[in-house]
């Protein structure tokens, strides 16, 4: 009889292409070495009694960042990845993909980076390298082939000096165009921030005329960047990545008129995905929470949240993502026009899906694995290892109580951050277990201290049809 590693029993798996099905899962080396007939005769040198909980594969998250303190732009030291990755594995994401901010060429700063990030990490990981300067794009084609980093930021509103308090100098549409044509050419996808930023100055400065104490809080935050310039840089961003060959990935999609504009360059032939983010399916501008919640692009109407719902539903939604943002609560400090955008969400993201999506719309779980999963797993190019529960990937599991309720206090937030903007919400269907290739993260609701640093580097290579 075959001695494995480990043995989850009792349980019931999201599986491709078969649903939920009662199995026993058995681990070798990391991997799912076999998906087992309920109480099929099998030994390993530890068993997890899953009876009663549904197990997922490892979620993904595809968007976040990862940094020190305030800066968002990498971690400085090991114990940033350390704080996040626990955020993470609590809300059951097994791999996270954050973005690599810097305005020196990425190859000078990575090592280093991927070497902090290994010590602290208790999850696997990749990175998004945000190409903002001519000497990072002379060396996208190493970034996608050598570093394994194919998916390539741009921030389209770097502008008239928009990216200085990034640190990051002036782009353009022809630096768009070029970037396409790099990751047409060597197998990337462009995943740009769309945002027509000179329209968003002339509407900003109406709208903090209109409203110079921000007293209109997300309201007056969203009227300085409507949905309009979202959706135009949508269109714009689309047409042209077409043109040069290449896919897009269209990050944090936040409304109706960006969606819709997006879907009409796929249905004209565009290679174009989109991501969402949790709190555009939960929060809008009527949210009392205020600056608290301020995010860019900014939350919008009911409407908006309700369509996006609809877009996950029917799979115009590919994936879910959180825009994780770890800065703690005083960087919400002074209203609405002095408050930074973005809000921590790994721990939530799958506790939102579940608890908004399957339990109170009725969304199968086997999309919320698609989502969540599947397709990030397929988009990011990670699908050979990950995204799934199939014999011989790697053995990222989580195990849910499907029917657990719960109730975030602010104590309870494991982020360094600090906050949630989902205080006070009960939420149903709560993580037991968290596993990455076979490293119990998670046991029984307690991270585990010898899970620090078992996170690795994922060298990540796409397998998109053209």
């Amino acid at each position: 009889m075959t001695n494995f590693d480990l043995l989850v029993r009792g349980g019931e798996a999201i599986l491709p292409n078969r649903g939920r099905v009662r199995c026993d899962i058995a681990v070798s080396d990391g991997r799912i070495a076999r998906i087992l007939a309920p109480g099929e005769a099998a030994e390993a040198v530890r068993v997890i009694d899953a009876t009663g909980r549904v197990i997922l594969p490892g979620v993904i998250d595809a968007h976040l960042h990862l940094g020190h303190g305030k800066d968002i732009s990498r971690p400085r030291q090991p114990e940033d990845a350390t704080v996040e990755s626990a955020s993470a594995a609590v809300g059951g994401v097994t791999c996270m993909v954050p973005y690599l901010m810097a305005s020196e060429p990425h190859e000078t700063i990575f090592d280093e980076v991927k070497r902090v990030t290994e010590a602290g990490s208790r999850i696997d990981f990749g990175y998004h390298f945000i190409i903002s300067t001519e000497e990072q794009l002379a060396s996208v084609p190493d970034y996608i082939v050598k570093y394994g980093a194919p998916t390539l930021k741009i921030f389209m509103n770097n502008r008239g000096g928009e990216g200085k308090r990034l640190g990051l100098p002036d782009i353009d549409d022809g630096f768009l165009f070029r970037l396409a044509e790099h990751a047409a050419k060597h197998g990337g996808m462009v995943a740009p921030h769309p945002e027509n930023i000179e329209v968003a100055w002339v509407l900003r400065d109406r709208a903090m005329k209109a409203d110079p104490d921000g007293t209109g809080g997300l309201a007056s935050w969203d009227a300085s960047r409507p949905d309009f310039v979202e959706a135009e840089a949508v269109q714009r961003s689309s047409y042209l990545a077409n043109v040069a060959g290449a896919p897009l990935y269209v990050v944090h999609t936040s409304s109706a008129a960006a969606l819709e504009t997006g879907l009409a360059r796929r249905a004209a032939g565009d290679r174009v995905y989109f991501e969402t983010c949790p709190h555009y399916l939960t929060h809008d501008i009527d949210n009392p929470i205020g600056a608290v919640a301020k995010i860019n692009p900014p939350l919008r109407a009911k409407a908006d949240r309700e369509r996006l719902w609809r877009a996950v539903v029917e799979g115009e939604i590919d994936t879910v993502a959180t825009d994780h943002v770890h800065r703690d609560i005083s960087s919400k400090e002074n209203g609405i026009w002095s408050a930074s955008p973005g809000c921590p969400g790994m721990e939530t993201l799958l506790p939102v899906m579940l608890t908004d999506g399957h339990h109170a719309r009725g969304i199968p779980l086997e999309r919320l694995v698609e989502v969540l999963c599947a397709n990030p797993a397929r988009l990011m190019g990670l699908d050979a290892v990950k995204g799934s529960i199939e014999e011989g990937k790697d053995a990222d599991l989580v195990l849910v109580d499907l029917d657990r309720e719960w109730t975030l206090r602010r104590e309870d937030v494991v982020s360094s951050a600090g906050y949630s903007i989902y205080e006070g919400k009960t939420f149903k269907g709560a993580v037991t277990h968290t596993m990455v290739r076979g490293h119990l993260i998670v046991d029984d609701g307690r991270l585990t201290d010898e899970s620090i640093g078992i996170g690795r580097y994922q060298h990540r290579k796409l397998n998109l049809a053209a």
